[in-house]
């Protein structure tokens, strides 16, 4: 999103989180010789939040339905080969099949009729990722029925991949500005989309005399123009600069983020309900000191916008662009995440600045090894579109897919406009991704993607220009 002078800026298998239940709940009477104090009991909830051919997110939830705890050990067997990774929240081991998590420091304590959560990454063969049959706490079997929290569906990898090049049908103008008495904007823009429990969610900024964000929520594109428009400085988000919004489920925190620019950061908030807009947490920043140094050295006379977390089985990366031709990527653990962000490098560049301008989204392949980085241009003739690379890691190295204004990944020359073509330029926007959490996880199978576009004829200053949000759908897929 292109940043004015006045710190102005402008800027997909679909998820139906379905539960994943383990083990039940029952309090267990105290046995002969124990103290009648120590009457132990616990129920365990366990989820799958992501899975992905080779591998898992986990989320366990132990519910102590007994005397205090002070001190825990919680046991279970894997029974198709999986191994734990790396955990969160817990000091996890394993031996063969069998599994020890420990407490630590921090939540050692359980009170009676408490909960304790933790989580952890681990690889499986292929998609064969059963549930653990039994767990035990301090040595006492669990076992009556609390159903997870968190849920997801998995299934066979897509068969099909990425082509060469691309084609697409866009929708006419389905999401356009609905000024109230305090918000009365002109555009909506640089939407980010995830579609849960059955609704798409859509976030975008809008403009009035400054930027800020909105929400709106719809069953069926059918209904987007129509859907109400929450503007989120009435959320913890408050008033002031905010814009480019990001979306998505970060699921070892059991947490929604919202990632947005106030101008000189980039920033978060958080909710643990992503159909409540009033719910969203006060802005909170990635970089404690600020912009890197090595975008100061090389911003030049851009501006620093644009940010998309993504984060692998064991880090997460921050990237953001500077309208000067450089795209940027720093890094946290998956642990540590949204703290330690840091070793700032330059993922990708260009010496035509308009080539690599700004408004990136980087996506894992679902049932691939591979990762697919769009970034927005400004081509020869003014409009904006999208090139394409992909690569075997988020790290790169990246390689051209459709890359160039003849063979673009979305520009006017390859999609068609079945209502009538009512933009020429294909900007910063979205694909509707398979899953709604970290890993950006999109289908290789008749993308779709959400972006900004406009009259074509309009002008003037660009933070008053009249965007709109269409969707395109791939009409090529190989799937």
């Amino acid at each position: 999103m292109f940043l004015a002078r006045i710190r102005s800026s402008r800027r997909a298998r679909l998820t139906a989180l379905a539960a994943v239940p383990l083990i039940a709940v029952t309090a267990l009477t105290a046995l002969a010789g124990q103290p009648a104090s120590a009457a132990p009991g616990c129920s365990v909830a366990y989820s799958a939040p992501s899975q992905w051919d080779g591998g898992f997110t986990a989320a366990v939830a132990v519910t102590n339905l007994g005397d205090a705890v002070n001190g825990w050990t919680l046991t279970w067997s894997f029974g198709a080969g999986q191994q734990v990774q790396q955990a969160w929240n817990a000091q996890v081991a394993q031996s063969g099949a069998q599994v020890t998590a420990r407490n630590v420091s921090y939540n050692a304590t359980i009170p009676t009729g408490g909960k304790v959560e933790f989580g952890f990454n681990g690889s499986a063969s292929g998609t064969n990722n059963p549930n653990p049959v039994a767990f035990t706490l301090n040595g006492t079997l669990c076992t009556g029925g609390v159903g997870p929290t968190t849920t997801t569906t998995t299934g066979n990898p897509p068969v099909g991949g990425l082509p060469s090049s691309f084609r697409w049908s866009s929708s006419g103008q389905l999401i356009s500005p609905k000024p109230d008495a305090t918000h009365a904007n002109v555009a909506v823009k640089d939407p980010s989309v995830v579609y849960h429990n059955g609704k798409y969610h859509v976030f975008a900024s809008t403009y009035t005399d400054g930027y800020n964000l909105m929400y709106t929520s719809f069953t069926d594109w059918s209904q987007a123009s129509a859907a109400p428009h929450f503007y989120l400085d009435r959320s913890g988000i408050g008033t002031g600069y905010r814009a480019a919004p990001q979306v998505f489920y970060f699921a070892p925190q059991r947490l929604w983020y919202l990632v947005y620019q106030t101008g000189s950061n980039a920033s978060y908030s958080t909710t643990s309900d992503i159909a409540n807009p009033a719910s969203w947490s006060t802005p909170r920043n990635f970089y404690a000191g600020g912009m890197p140094q090595i975008i100061r050295d090389n911003i030049g006379n851009g501006y620093w916008v644009d940010f998309w977390t993504v984060c692998d089985t064991a880090k997460c990366y921050l990237f953001s662009s500077d309208d000067n031709g450089h795209l940027y990527r720093s890094e946290t653990s998956l642990a540590q995440f949204p703290n330690g962000f840091t070793n700032t490098v330059i993922a990708m560049q260009d010496s035509d600045r308009n080539r690599l301008f700004e408004a990136s989204n980087v996506y894992k392949i679902a049932g691939k090894d591979q990762w697919l980085l769009v970034h927005e241009a400004i081509g020869t003739d003014g409009r904006r579109w999208f090139r394409s690379w992909t690569a075997p890691s988020i790290t790169g190295p990246w390689t051209a897919l459709a890359d160039s204004e003849s063979n673009p990944f979305a520009r006017a020359n390859n999609v068609t406009f079945p209502s009538g073509q009512w933009t020429r330029d294909i900007s910063h926007g979205e694909m509707v991704r398979t899953n709604v959490d970290q890993t950006m996880e999109i289908s290789p199978c008749r993308l779709s993607y959400l972006y900004q576009g406009m009259d074509p004829s309009a002008g003037g200053e660009y933070n008053r220009l009249p965007w709109r949000l269409g969707l395109l759908t791939q009409t090529n897929s190989t799937c």
